[in-house]
């Protein structure tokens, strides 16, 4: 049995939370008439994509990592829109996943699951 290592559960959990809380915010704060309108569809689509990198990192799939990554950049992207403290905060965001989902323990927990034939 593979070990997970805690800052990857961490932030499996956080994107899983983090994608379910922000998607019924915004189902709710749109009311379902309007749920498909706007912009509405994309960012419950980034809410989908949180939780699925949340849940295939628990897992231990490798892509995931990637996914997250992914996930955090446009979220450092789309805070150019709003305001440089929100640029800075999800920056620093940014760089811990990278930290965390790159060491070497993180690193050889995603790489059994390769071997493993997952």
């Amino acid at each position: 049995m593979r070990r997970r290592p805690v800052a990857v559960t961490i932030i499996g959990w956080l994107l899983v939370v983090a994608g379910v809380v922000a998607f019924a915010y915004r189902l709710n704060e749109a009311k379902p008439l309007h749920a498909l309108q706007g912009e509405n569809p994309w960012i419950l689509l980034l809410e989908v994509v949180a939780i699925a990198a949340g849940a295939f990192l628990l897992r231990g799939d490798n892509w995931a990592r990637w996914l997250a990554i992914a996930w955090i950049t446009l979220h450092v992207a789309f805070s150019f829109l709003n305001s440089l403290s929100q640029v800075a905060v999800h920056f620093v965001v940014l760089l811990l996943f990278a930290y965390f989902l790159f060491r070497p323990a993180a690193n050889t927990y995603f790489r059994r699951r390769e071997t493993a034939g997952g």
